[in-house]
């Protein structure tokens, strides 16, 4: 592989990985992993607002990651792919082992704790 596809196909991961990396979109991912759902079954398992899982939703479809089906009024969502619940499963089975450095690894803050410490330090300056 040349270098140019090599880094063409990294930056294809990275893209992935970042849209793996919001909880919201993982929290539906995790909803479908036993099957398809509909919208409103989603919003009940994920806690996410009607809105905001739909928007979820259609960014997941986008990517090719989820599928939906109209059946009557309801539309059906499902994982799109096996291999993203692997992935999911792989995710799980990897941080048994590394869980522990990845949650005190300080590069790795928890999502909103990030920006309210960089907000606060813009505001001392």
């Amino acid at each position: 592989m040349s270098p140019a596809r090599a880094r063409s196909s990294l930056v294809q991961i990275a893209k992935l990985f970042r849209g793996l990396g919001d909880l919201s979109r993982l929290r539906v991912l995790a909803a479908l992993r036993d099957g398809p759902l509909t919208a409103g079954e989603i919003v009940t398992r994920t806690g996410l607002s009607q809105p905001n899982a739909s928007m979820h939703l259609k960014c997941l479809g986008e990517c090719g990651l989820v599928t939906w089906e109209r059946d009557g009024r309801f539309m059906h969502y499902a994982i799109a792919d096996e291999r993203v619940v692997k992935l999911l499963d792989q995710s799980e089975d990897l941080l048994l082992q590394i869980g522990p450095l990845i949650n005190a690894c300080p590069r790795y803050r928890q999502p909103g704790h990030d920006t309210e410490r960089r907000g606060s330090a813009r505001g001392r300056r």
